[in-house]
Formats: C-alpha cells, sequence, structure tokens
C-alpha cells in the first residue's frame, strides 16, 4: 500500500495569510516597516528559519536568527490557534485516506509546536498523527530530509510514498526523496515552474481546482487497489 506524505501550510491549511502577518510584526519590530505580500510570496515553500536567515541578511537585521525565530513562532502561534482554517477538499481527501486506512503524515517547514497548534486548531490531529518539523532534521526543503523521515517513521520505503505539496521547493524534495508527487500549487501564477514539470499530478489552477475524488483515483491509480470505490 501506498503513504501519503503531507506537506501542512497552503497545502492542507491556508496559513500562508498567517505566516505573512507574523513575519511582518517580526520585521516592523525590527526597523523594517513595509514587508509586503508580494515579498512574502517567494519564500513560499521554504522554511520559517530558512527564510529569517535570508532575511536578517538581506535588511542587515541585528538580533540573531533565533531569538526573530522565536518571535516569529510566539506572533504565528497566537493566530494559528484560532484564524487557520482547512482547505475543505483537502480535509476530505484526508477523510477519504483514513477511512481506507492509507498511513498518512505531515512534514513542514514549520516549527513541531506551530504544527501541532495548526493540527488542534483545524481538527485534524486526530487524522494525522505522525508529524515531522524541518527542526527535527537536518536540512529542510528542498532538501529530502523531512519526506525521508516521514517515512521512517510510517515505515515506509520511500518508493511507496506519495508527497501532496504547493511548493516549488516541495516538489523538489520529493523528487529528492525518490517520490512520487500530487501538486497543488497555492501561488497559481507558478505553476510553470520546472519544479512542477516531473509531478505525476498537477492541479495548476490550485485549491479552486483541486477535487479529493480526482485524488483519491490517481492515488488508486498507482497500485493501492482501491481506485474507484471504498
Amino acid at each position: 500500500m501506498i503513504s501519503v506524505i503531507f506537506d501542512l501550510d497552503g497545502t492542507l491549511v491556508d496559513s500562508e495569510p498567517n505566516y505573512y502577518e507574523s513575519g511582518r510584526l517580526t520585521l516592523e519590530r525590527h526597523g523594517v516597516p513595509d514587508f509586503t505580500w508580494e515579498q512574502h510570496a517567494r519564500f513560499i515553500g521554504i522554511g520559517t528559519l530558512e527564510t529569517l536567515e535570508l532575511l536578517k541578511e538581506h535588511y542587515g537585521l541585528r538580533p540573531p536568527v533565533e531569538q526573530l525565530l522565536a518571535e516569529q513562532n510566539a506572533a504565528y502561534l497566537e493566530l494559528a490557534r484560532t484564524r487557520t482554517e482547512a482547505f475543505p477538499e483537502m480535509r476530505a481527501l484526508v477523510e477519504r485516506l483514513h477511512a481506507r486506512g492509507v498511513p498518512m503524515a505531515v512534514a513542514s517547514g514549520s516549527s513541531r509546536e506551530a504544527i501541532d497548534a495548526v493540527l488542534e486548531g483545524t481538527g485534524l490531529a486526530a487524522l494525522l498523527r505522525t508529524v515531522v518539523s524541518a527542526e527535527e532534521v537536518e536540512r529542510g526543503k528542498p532538501a529530502p530530509d523531512v519526506f525521508l523521515e516521514a517515512a521512517r517513521r510510517l515505515g515506509a520505503a520511500p518508493a511507496s510514498c506519495v508527497v501532496v505539496e504547493d511548493a516549488a521547493p516541495g516538489a523538489l524534495a520529493a523528487r529528492a526523496a525518490g517520490m512520487a508527487c500530487l501538486a497543488v500549487p497555492y501561488v497559481t501564477d507558478g505553476a510553470a515552474d520546472p519544479a512542477f514539470a516531473g509531478v505525476g499530478l498537477l492541479f495548476p489552477g490550485g485549491q479552486a481546482e483541486f477535487s479529493a475524488a480526482a485524488a483519491e483515483e490517481w492515488l488508486g491509480s498507482l497500485g493501492a487497489g482501491w481506485a474507484g470505490g471504498a
């Protein structure tokens, strides 16, 4: 049987507005008052730590990156617990796969505390019990570490895993891990990114186009033995 590994932010849940706001507040606190959504969008799919390392260098911020990370995580957690929504069709896919007994995990660039807050707040925690944060591995996406660790915890061979992702770094990480990928770009203008060229199933219109039924049928076609019905 296949195992399915979900990215969290922008894939399962629409948390990017919370990440933008928490990042904007953190930068504003340190003298950068005009950080825009367009600037934030360049970092979608990259872990918070890696993003802050790049922003620290770009803006010449003086505090250590560990302090910036703690500040942004604190701001994000306040938002995450109450303002995060799961994408309806993604929730439906998780529920369908759970009903079939498909092994599932979450592998995210977020902190473990942030992941847990979002899963609890959206009610997905009961369905997705295997969780890997980029904090727990050596390298974040586009390196394959989080996906390989998720497979290890599921007891699954990488070749039997399918990654569900929204961003180019995640698609590259899935490829590097030797896993198939189902891609639902959060930023639909990026659907033509070469990183998505080799994915198994692409919904170029993003969440507006994504269908749990279509995704389930495709997953079944990979040899799971349950395409077309429960």
